[in-house]
């Protein structure tokens, strides 16, 4: 059980953002503790809609009257503070707690916090673990960073020590949590908008294993260098995996895939052969995430059958390689991956499918990363064999940089492939209706509005 003394303090709370991933979570956590959640955001989604129909009261727009009657306000990044609701919870002296403050604040609430961390596979080795945590009977609380079928959410509330969750590196965030076992998956040059220098963070990487405690645990990628080198960081338990690296304590052998694309491989543990393991995601990066859940569940006591059968049914987190439909006898694929690794991830993962061409319709995800990382995205998407390109998504970001789709149009061009540029998602849906074959892939790609187009091929948008 969690221990909530802290939350007592509060009997209302008010969540500024709350149909954010995260901040959504927190909300029904705190629901379930018996706290009166209201909260505001400035568009309506499938998040809010739920938050009202479990009883959370959600304002579209602003509302100053919950922010007077609440005894905090909890705010997310995005929330600039000359926000209505800002200015006005300073100006009657509520206190005022920062999404990553509050969630540290729960995963202090538990003996066994679990973080999972790392520039790319967070949400789906956060959601492998859980449902190994689930098989176990254990009971954790999870908070995981997309919808995950098998908790109809992206949050459960347990009555047991453990709670699972992302802890993202993305300003520093995850040094607010007080983790007990974390989970590193890589470290790679991303939010080169906070943090400058790829050295900044791997700095950061190394801080947060600071965190863990002496009885804790490391569980870290032994195919990264800068992983591997965190194990010198701490004096707590550390269990290493990898499939290049046969220095590994878990490795990974005789790989497979079928038709699907889905691997099976054998799993060593010490040079030992441990078990065979089949799973129903693509891709060797998915083999490397559920070395990583099977690293940590086996040191919590997890039985090999029940972390067998748990990523045997594990089918994928939302938006993670994730089959929309059929149209015209192509299959529609929508992938959140935003950064060119995840992007390359993707194309090798697909090579292991049975199609006939691939169509990829790439929306960047801010401007930063956009201008910082322009060649790598372009050498990424050639692995496609249709390219279309549509406008950069802002998300929190201003274009101070001076990049537009176009120029990545070109930059692509550059290595000799073509690639198409599109402003209007309605433009898209007829060029892929127009040119699109049978036994075609056509994957969406991308963490913005880009996930609108699968569906509007169906004409379900």
């Amino acid at each position: 059980m969690a221990n909530i003394d802290y939350f007592k303090h509060f009997s209302r709370i008010h969540m500024i953002g709350i149909g954010g991933i995260s901040m959504s979570g927190i909300a029904e956590i705190l629901k379930n503790w018996g706290i009166v959640v209201t909260g505001s955001d400035i568009d309506s989604s499938e998040i809010t809609e739920k938050l009202l129909q479990n009883d959370i009261k959600v304002t579209i727009g602003h509302n100053l009257e919950d922010v007077a009657a609440a005894d905090a306000i909890v705010y997310s990044a995005a929330i600039k503070q000359d926000d209505i609701e800002m200015v006005e919870a300073r100006r009657l002296g509520k206190p005022i707690i920062e999404r990553c403050d509050f969630l540290g604040e729960i995963t202090k609430a538990y003996l066994n916090t679990i973080g999972v961390s790392g520039t790319h596979g967070k949400t789906t080795t956060t959601s492998m673990i859980s449902l190994c945590f689930l098989e176990a009977g254990l009971d954790p609380t999870i908070q995981v960073g997309a919808i995950l079928k098998q908790i109809d959410g992206n949050y459960r509330v347990g009555n047991s020590e453990y709670c699972i969750i992302e802890a993202c590196e993305y300003v520093e965030s995850f040094l607010k949590f007080y983790p007990k076992a974390e989970v590193i998956l890589n470290i790679d040059n991303d939010h080169l908008d906070y943090f400058k220098t790829f050295e900044n963070i791997k700095k950061a990487f190394v801080k947060y294993v600071k965190l863990i405690p002496k009885d804790g645990l490391l569980v870290t990628n032994a195919d990264d260098k800068n992983c591997l080198d965190l194990r010198n960081e701490t004096s707590a338990n550390v269990i290493t995996y990898g499939i290049l690296n046969k220095e590994a304590d878990f490795t990974a052998s005789n790989i497979a895939y079928n038709e699907e694309g889905f691997p099976c491989f054998d799993v060593y543990y010490h040079g030992n052969f441990y078990g065979h393991i089949a799973l129903s995601v693509p891709g060797d990066h998915n083999v490397l995430n559920s070395l990583a859940t099977i690293a940590l569940c086996d040191f919590y006591g997890i039985s090999k059958e029940a972390i067998t059968k748990a990523l045997l049914n594990f089918t994928g987190a939302h938006r993670r390689f994730e089959y929309v439909g059929n149209v015209q006898g192509a299959s529609i694929y929508d992938d959140y991956g935003h950064h060119p690794t995840e992007i390359l991830a993707t194309a090798e993962a697909l090579q292991h499918k049975k199609y006939h061409e691939s169509w990829v319709v790439f929306q960047p995800h801010t401007y930063s990363r956009t201008k910082n990382l322009m060649k790598d995205f372009a050498k990424s998407l050639l692995h496609f064999d249709h390219i279309l390109i549509t406008d950069i998504y802002a998300a929190r970001e201003s274009n101070t940089y001076g990049v537009t789709s176009e120029d990545l149009v070109a930059c692509i061009q550059s290595f000799g492939k073509e690639a198409l540029y599109f402003s209007d998602f309605d433009a898209i849906v007829a060029y892929l209706k127009q040119h699109v074959h049978s036994q075609d892939i056509i994957l969406t790609q991308g963490a913005g509005t880009v996930t609108h187009i699968g569906p509007m091929l169906l004409g379900e948008f």
